[in-house]
């Protein structure tokens, strides 16, 4: 507990962290490595016989898909959230890539969703359904439902995320109670 700027206790920290984390991601990301490692070793020893074109496009197809497997499954292999009395911020991956800030002002609610399955949204990953809004899933579990003033709703999943809603709550309430803004 601290004290308020207006006298009154309030019991949320002023920023609240969270993480959620998908080994599974590591396979087809080493999948990938895979590809673009074929790739290469195409380029150097061939001895394709055929002609250039179709070792080019082998060596080409073979490094481009690499490189999209990679990179699109080690985005997500984990997430980070943090959560402050402005904002709610989702990174992904190891470079924070995609990331996506939205301004609690924005927020008009938050629950507590205690299973949330890649297979509701489609599979892993930043996902839009237009019958239930946008996500960022990185595995199957608990997680954080925004409900946006604009009546979209974004779903985290993230360890802990009930503590999650009852600072985002917390905030919300603060934000709302009048006497109390800053």
């Amino acid at each position: 507990m601290r004290d308020h700027p207006h006298g009154e206790k309030t019991s949320h920290p002023e920023i609240w962290t969270g993480r959620a984390t998908n080994r599974v991601q590591w396979l087809p990301a080493l999948g990938g490595a895979a590809c673009i490692a074929l790739g290469i070793q195409l380029a150097v020893d061939s001895t394709w016989t055929s002609g250039s074109a179709p070792l080019v496009m082998s060596v080409v197809g073979c490094i481009a898909a690499g490189l999209l497997i990679l990179f699109g499954t080690l985005a997500f292999v984990h997430v980070a959230v943090k959560v402050d009395k402005d904002s709610l911020e989702v990174r992904c991956g190891h470079i924070g890539l995609p990331r996506r800030r939205i301004p609690l002002s924005n927020v008009v609610g938050a629950d507590f969703a205690p299973s949330v399955t890649p297979r509701q949204w489609g599979g892993w990953g930043y996902r839009w359904r237009p019958e239930m809004g946008t996500a960022v899933i990185v595995r199957r579990g608990e997680g954080v439902v925004l409900l946006l003033g604009d009546g979209h709703t974004f779903t985290i999943t993230v360890d802990n995320a009930e503590a999650a809603v009852r600072i985002i709550r917390d905030h919300l309430r603060t934000a709302t109670t009048p006497g109390t803004a800053l």
